[in-house]
């Protein structure tokens, strides 16, 4: 396994494995014995940086959520798992009754939003859920227009001068938002969000098109201003979700919707079957080892539903791309 340093403050920032497990379905559409097994693979090969949240996975149960932080607590206990392995969990898009799905959470009075009493409420939720005395990584999950964002990032700060939480950080929201709100926390000389989960794979994402929460487009995807954002702030971590887009790099059949219809794609498709030829490896290792050792290095937050599924994503971590190699991936549009 290979490690990196993210956050700066001596005080809560944390060496991770380049390499996250995410748990979105530990729970629901993982069972827990199953769970248990991936969880122990990753570990034992090094895996120190495990993603969930407190709203996963409600569209499988209609539920509020936290099956997947109920899990980790369960598997943390019977374990011991240290304090080394970092258990990152996100608030704000907790449903705020069970039943709902996508279409409704969509909506902001549908979810817990991102005020001063959310955030302590659902942090403390999640802290005796998961069973941890601080929560190494929080994330703002979604954005939340009608909160003053003076609230949210005093709000979060609090939960670190208390030792609720170590390190922040900031899912789905416009890159200008994210930078108000550490320009907001700098100026106060508060503790600001360090670490940024978006959407992120090899093949690109259709960026012009409305997302579920704007006209505008999807807060979710990384767009070429958050890389020039992230390019020019190296202090940020940027976490990528669904970097194998959920089977689609093994069966191109699959259909991944318009939002993922780019016309680059088919060469993208071809330049990466071309190196995974040459290598030996996976596709899926190659997207992985692609993101890794990058000009800005990413950290993919990859899931699984068996063990050879981690198995194949933890190989991807020796796999060194050549400079030729990378070109070839790079030089696709």
């Amino acid at each position: 396994m290979k490690y990196r340093t993210i956050g700066q403050d001596p005080k809560t920032r944390r060496e991770v494995s380049v390499l996250a497990l995410g748990a979105m379905h530990f729970g629901t559409g993982t069972d827990e014995e199953t769970a248990f097994a991936i969880l122990d693979r990753y570990v034992d090969a090094g895996g120190t940086f495990i993603d969930t949240s407190n709203n996963y996975a409600f569209w499988v149960n209609s539920s509020q959520g936290g099956e997947s932080e109920a899990v980790l607590g369960r598997w943390r206990a019977s374990r011991q798992v240290s304090d080394d392995v970092l258990i990152a969990t996100k608030l704000g898009g907790r449903p705020i009754a069970a039943g709902l799905d996508f279409a409704a959470t969509a909506k902001p009075e549908n979810i817990e939003g991102l005020s001063a009493k959310a955030i302590r409420e659902s942090a403390e939720r999640s802290r005796e859920t998961l069973g941890l005395d601080r929560i190494g990584l929080l994330y703002a999950h979604v954005e939340d227009a009608a909160t003053p964002l003076q609230e949210t990032v005093e709000a979060f700060a609090e939960l670190v001068a208390d030792g609720t939480a170590g390190l922040l950080g900031v899912s789905n929201h416009w890159s200008w938002r994210v930078e108000r709100a550490r320009a907001l926390a700098a100026a106060a000389g508060l503790p600001g969000y360090e670490v940024l989960q978006y959407q992120h794979s090899y093949l690109r994402a259709r960026t012009d098109r409305p997302g579920r929460r704007s006209p505008y487009g999807n807060q979710g995807y990384v767009s070429g201003d958050l890389l020039a954002y992230l390019r020019e702030t190296p202090e940020l971590t940027l976490v990528a979700y669904s970097p194998l887009l959920a089977g689609a790099y093994v069966h191109p059949d699959r259909d991944l919707g318009p939002d993922w219809d780019h016309a680059g794609n088919p060469l993208r498709r071809a330049a990466l079957q071309d190196v995974a030829n040459e290598t030996g490896a996976t596709v899926n290792q190659v997207v992985l080892a692609w993101m890794i050792g990058g000009e800005i290095p990413i950290i993919p937050l990859v899931g699984a539903s068996s063990v050879k599924q981690i198995e194949e994503s933890l190989a991807a971590v020796d796999l060194e791309l050549t400079e030729e190699q990378r070109g070839k991936l790079d030089s696709t549009h």
